[in-house]
């Protein structure tokens, strides 16, 4: 039978506050998406809300009864004045726009902003930004592994500088080129700023620093150009470590609102994910929270379903980019 030391304890108390403080966001999120604005507004509920039948608001207004509908109804209602008929009328309009709270937040994060859309986006902005950093990320980091040449320290010192560079700082300059030459509101605003990644560089450069000289000797005696060696042969056996980049690169730029708010100003068709949260921020009625849970929700769980299941080879790419 297994015995716990007093500091293997701790230790796993310790990881479990830390795993409560990191899950707690997403807990609430969750919780949610799935309760009333009621429930929300109180604090009620509990985790997954009552799933009472609530008037879904927007439904009631757009059935709200006009002037011609209360002329209509009078023949119903003979012997009730105009307001009373309005009254009623709004009852029925009210009982036919019932609908579950889970039901009202999804519907509505799908319904009231073009989701589908924003997550298309996401979708070619990220992986057109992975596929150009690889293009250039490969080569690069296989020239300062491999490759014998003068000033090779000195070129991957810039590279660990440039990691040291937050992005805020250059916004600015970013976009004024961008929008002398036409680009905002493009693809290319979103795409073109970030295809030379640091980072990237940085932790092929370090798996490429595992992998034995002689394999890289063999492939010359073969005849293989080094162009042809990055693609046909330390390409290969990146992948583990090429998982854990897109892991990485992918989840920055599918989350990123810094930059899209910028160079995304009056094209609501480019909009990300990210941005689609404002479409249910600051309205005449307040915040609409159930809405934009579950819009957060489903933004979210395309990278855990994707995490979960590189889980493994990410794990083992960052372990061995970090061997040497």
């Amino acid at each position: 039978m297994t015995r716990f030391s007093p500091s293997l304890m701790i230790r796993h108390f310790i990881l479990m506050i830390g795993a409560a403080v990191v899950l707690a966001p997403f807990v609430v999120m969750l919780s949610y998406s799935l309760k009333s604005p009621a429930e929300i507004e109180r604090g009620t509920g509990g985790l997954f809300g009552a799933q009472e039948m609530m008037v879904d608001p927007k439904c009631a207004l757009r059935n709200a009864p006009r002037r011609g509908d209360i002329e209509t109804a009078r023949t119903r209602f003979p012997d009730r004045d105009d307001s009373a008929i309005q009254t009623l009328l709004t009852e029925e309009a009210n009982a036919a726009c019932k609908v579950r709270p889970v039901v009202f937040n999804y519907r509505s994060a799908f319904q009231d902003a073009p989701l589908l859309r924003y997550l298309l986006n996401g979708v070619i902005v990220t992986a057109s930004i992975f596929l150009l950093q690889i293009l250039i990320a490969l080569p690069a980091a296989y020239a300062l592994s491999k490759l014998k040449f003068w000033g090779r320290e000195a070129v991957f010192g810039l590279v660990l500088f440039c990691l040291l560079i937050p992005v805020h700082a250059i916004a600015l300059p970013l976009y004024l080129g961008l929008a002398k030459i036409g680009l905002t509101n493009t693809y290319a605003a979103l795409v073109v700023p970030w295809i030379v990644s640091a980072f990237g560089i940085f932790l092929m450069r370090q798996f490429f620093m595992t992998v034995p000289d002689d394999l890289v000797d063999a492939a010359r005696m073969d005849g293989m150009t080094e162009f042809a060696i990055v693609w046909r042969v330390m390409l290969p056996t990146a992948v583990p470590a090429l998982l854990a980049f897109a892991i990485f690169s992918v989840v920055a730029h599918w989350n990123d609102y810094f930059w899209p708010r910028i160079v995304v100003t009056g094209d609501r068709s480019l909009f990300t994910p990210p941005l689609g949260l404002r479409e249910f921020q600051a309205g005449a009625d307040g915040n609409l929270y159930g809405p934009m849970m579950a819009t957060a929700t489903v933004i979210v769980i395309p990278l855990i379903v994707a995490f979960m299941l590189a889980q493994r080879r990410f794990i083992e790419g960052i372990t061995l980019s970090g061997m040497k």
